[in-house]
């Protein structure tokens, strides 16, 4: 058993901070965040939460991925009481965290089949479209959002030179024409750095388009696929979607790689603006300093974009 401190804010009331590490299928999904009407991953997460503690539990989440985008390393954190960890495993001589995951992963799958099927109970030997990977006590000061250094995101194209394979049609865009990889990662590289995105980003009032892009890379695989790798210290709504929706029409030959660095010293988002489809995209990682850091970056974070203005949740993609 984990006797860790805790590692809720000042105030928690003696909270226990549990990190979930999540993985999911965004396709039935209308996003991450909550939304009245609509499945969205938090949702379905927060009622499964709620059906074991039988108590509201919000989640806060690493970044608010959009509908349709998928994740393999999603990371939130949640606050529970002593009690309600302790107490998880139900009597069995099984650690918190385990008995956590376990008992999530039953419940969600339950969730899903009232939400998506209308069912009311879980499908037997079925993977369902969220998994919750590990649940542990997070180290003090760690915070799933503003603790982050940056986060990770991959897209897969398939263009002409690729045979299509209708298997992969829910994950992989099939691109009518040839791309030249150079010319993307040409216009790729006018990107890259502390930038002004908003030409490439649904703005929110009064919130930053500011962003650190630190990779924007795109390769050709063995099998003909090109992969894209986008990492940055946080994104705004839309904007992996932007990124790539531009730079296909650089690497196409449609537009010059020159047109990549106009759109950016615009900073005016209009209908040349053209987002890449939602379900290539997944968030792969999100990274996180050492245990020492935590807090401190968390601090470094709040106070930043305090400065900066107001800022939607990080990693809208």
């Amino acid at each position: 058993m984990n006797d860790q401190l805790p590692a809720g804010p000042e105030g928690s009331g003696g909270l226990l901070r549990v990190r979930l590490d999540i993985a999911y299928d965004g396709a039935p999904f209308a996003g991450w965040a909550l939304q009245p009407g609509h499945v969205t991953v938090q949702g379905v997460l927060e009622e499964a939460l709620f059906t074991l503690l039988r108590r509201t539990a919000r989640l806060t989440v690493a970044g608010r991925t959009d509908a349709g985008v998928h994740a393999r390393g999603q990371v939130a954190h949640v606050d529970l009481t002593p009690a309600e960890w302790h107490g998880i495993g139900r009597g069995k001589d099984v650690p918190p965290g385990e008995a956590l995951t376990r008992r999530l992963g039953g419940t969600v799958n339950r969730v899903l089949s009232d939400q998506l099927t209308g069912r009311g109970r879980s499908i037997k030997n079925s993977i369902p479209a969220v998994v919750v990977k590990k649940a542990d006590l997070a180290p003090a000061g760690f915070d799933a959002r503003f603790s982050a250094l940056w986060r990770r995101y991959s897209y897969t194209i398939a263009d002409a030179r690729v045979e299509r394979d209708p298997l992969a049609r829910r994950t992989v865009l099939w691109y009518p024409g040839e791309l030249d990889v150079e010319l993307l990662n040409a216009g790729a590289a006018q990107l890259t750095g502390l930038q002004d995105f908003r030409a490439f980003c649904k703005p929110r009032e009064g919130a930053t388009t500011v962003r650190e892009l630190q990779r924007y890379a795109y390769r050709r695989r063995t099998d003909g696929m090109i992969e894209v790798t986008i990492q940055a210290d946080a994104f705004c709504h839309n904007m992996v979607r932007a990124l790539v929706g531009s730079t296909l029409r650089v690497g196409s030959g449609e537009l010059p790689v020159a047109w990549i660095a106009e759109r950016l010293a615009a900073r005016v988002k209009d209908a040349r603006s053209v987002l890449a489809p939602p379900h290539p995209l997944v968030l792969e990682e999100v990274a996180y300093p050492g245990v020492e850091e935590l807090g401190l970056r968390a601090e470094l974070t709040r106070a930043r974009r305090a400065a900066e203005g107001p800022r939607e949740a990080a990693g809208g993609a």
